[in-house]
């Protein structure tokens, strides 16, 4: 496997996909994410540092993984050059909560160049879009959001009231990762408000 860029890795390994997110369901001190849908992967490469493994050893295994997971992690959720920036990034910061690595970051949005002086109230976040962003259809079925997860329960048949809902993406439970401060609170009403007016529809 070729070099990498670590702090695009760590940028995609925060990131949500369609597939959904590394960072969703793994733990890694580094990246301040505490999954456990996935193996920790602190614990996962924490005895083969201390054993001497290679950091291009440890990123081939996570590569790996990557294009062949075990269920429920979707194959491929990365390819090419960005999946070998991720599996140098978890090589590299997996077992070492300060590893030093800062996230890539996307460039500024440019400024308008509208000279109105009138604000307009942010738009109101988009339930479905939420939920795709989040990556919850990776886990759960619901025919609205065009997903067949099933990891999670069927929402499509738990028919869930949206406070259930929004209290469940807050804070999480079982194998579901809590979103709070992944989400903002308005989108996780929208997602809540989504899923429970669209479910079993």
């Amino acid at each position: 496997m070729g070099q990498g860029d670590v702090a695009h890795g760590k940028q995609l390994f925060l990131a949500t996909t369609s597939k959904g997110s590394c960072a969703s369901c793994h733990t890694l001190a580094d990246a301040k994410s505490t999954g456990t849908l996935g193996p920790n992967l602190d614990d996962a490469f924490s005895s083969s540092k201390a054993q001497g493994f290679s950091e291009q050893t440890m990123a081939d295994v996570v590569r790996g993984q990557i294009a062949y997971p075990e269920e429920p992690m979707p194959a491929n959720i990365y390819r090419g050059q960005d999946a070998r920036d991720i599996a140098l990034y978890v090589a590299r910061c997996a077992g070492n909560p300060s590893c030093g690595v800062t996230a890539e970051t996307a460039a500024p949005p440019t400024k308008s160049t509208s000279t109105s002086t009138s604000t307009t109230p942010a738009a109101k976040p988009d339930g479905k879009a939420v939920f795709t962003k989040a990556g919850c259809g990776s886990c759960h079925t619901l025919k609205a959001a065009g997903s067949s997860g099933n990891v999670g329960p069927n929402l499509d048949q738990l028919k869930p009231p949206k406070a259930t809902v929004a209290h469940q993406v807050e804070v999480g439970g079982g194998a579901m990762p809590a979103f709070k401060g992944q989400l903002s609170a308005a989108e996780i009403d929208a997602v809540a408000a989504f899923v429970a007016d669209n479910a079993g529809k």
